[in-house]
């Protein structure tokens, strides 16, 4: 490692613990599923708040709240039980060009997966080999799971291909959410069949960015190429835990604009 790559790490290394602490939880979607205790309501608040993390954080928060409500505030039990007549009270909920079409289909589909496939954190991890050097595979896994409900085309755009070079950015962020644990409080670590070091960096324009200021990222648009790319380089600073540093780089270019 060279001087300036030393210099960039130890950066990365002070922000991990600046950012890394439960007041960041308030102000970020995570807050939605901190919400709850049970697994499967961790899982399911966390894959849906993470389905809507784009755009303005108050927003997303603001909506992740209003679904958490209509589902009673209970996902799992609510999901178990879904029907077409609950579907109805989703007819207004939209956030971006996330609607309600999209709504009732995921929750369609988690019931499908709960029910048949042994809960979200198996439709991931199912036949993965832990040899799989990231969630590539796994998100792919999940995709076809999930996507096996009938559903309309509009509402594929919303559960990201990393095998069409999408840089899945939000299922990148659910899994390190469910995978990455640490005594800091904000991830959950509550999934044992995927490791952290096989996570991969929720690129964003934020990380995108700061990654390429720092000079940790050469590739220009933010696609699963650059994921690996960047990923590859975090491994090099933590190969058993690369993704700690989401919270570095995300903060500079969220919270001190370092662009």
């Amino acid at each position: 490692m060279n001087h300036t790559t030393h210099d960039v790490k130890d950066l990365l290394d002070e922000k991990y613990f600046q950012f890394n602490t439960t007041a960041f939880i308030e102000t970020d979607p995570i807050s939605i599923p901190h919400q709850f205790s049970k697994k499967e309501d961790i899982e399911i608040a966390s894959l849906l708040v993470a389905t809507i993390a784009w755009g303005q954080r108050v927003s997303i928060i603001n909506n992740g709240n209003k679904l958490m409500r209509l589902m009673n505030d209970e996902p799992h039990d609510f999901i178990l039980n879904f029907t077409k007549k609950d579907a109805a009270r989703f007819d207004s909920f939209v956030h971006r060009t996330f609607n309600a079409t999209d709504c009732v289909f995921f929750l369609n589909s988690l019931k499908n997966i709960y029910n048949k496939h042994n809960g979200l954190e198996a439709a991931f991890s199912k036949n993965l080999d832990p040899k799989e050097k990231d969630v590539k595979q796994a998100i792919s896994n999940f995709r076809t799971v999930f996507l096996n409900h009938p559903h309309l085309s509009r509402t594929e755009k919303h559960v990201s291909n990393p095998m069409a070079k999408s840089s899945a950015k939000r299922l990148c962020m659910f899994l390190r959410w469910m995978v990455r644990k640490d005594k800091h409080g904000v991830d959950f670590g509550i999934w044992k069949t995927i490791s952290p070091s096989q996570l991969c960096l929720p690129l964003d324009l934020h990380t995108g960015n700061v990654s390429r200021k720092l000079g940790l990222l050469t590739r220009a648009q933010n696609d699963w190429q650059a994921v690996e790319e960047i990923t590859s380089v975090l491994r090099k600073f933590d190969k058993k835990d690369p993704i700690k540093y989401d919270f570095s780089l995300f903060g500079l270019g969220a919270f001190e604009g370092f662009k």
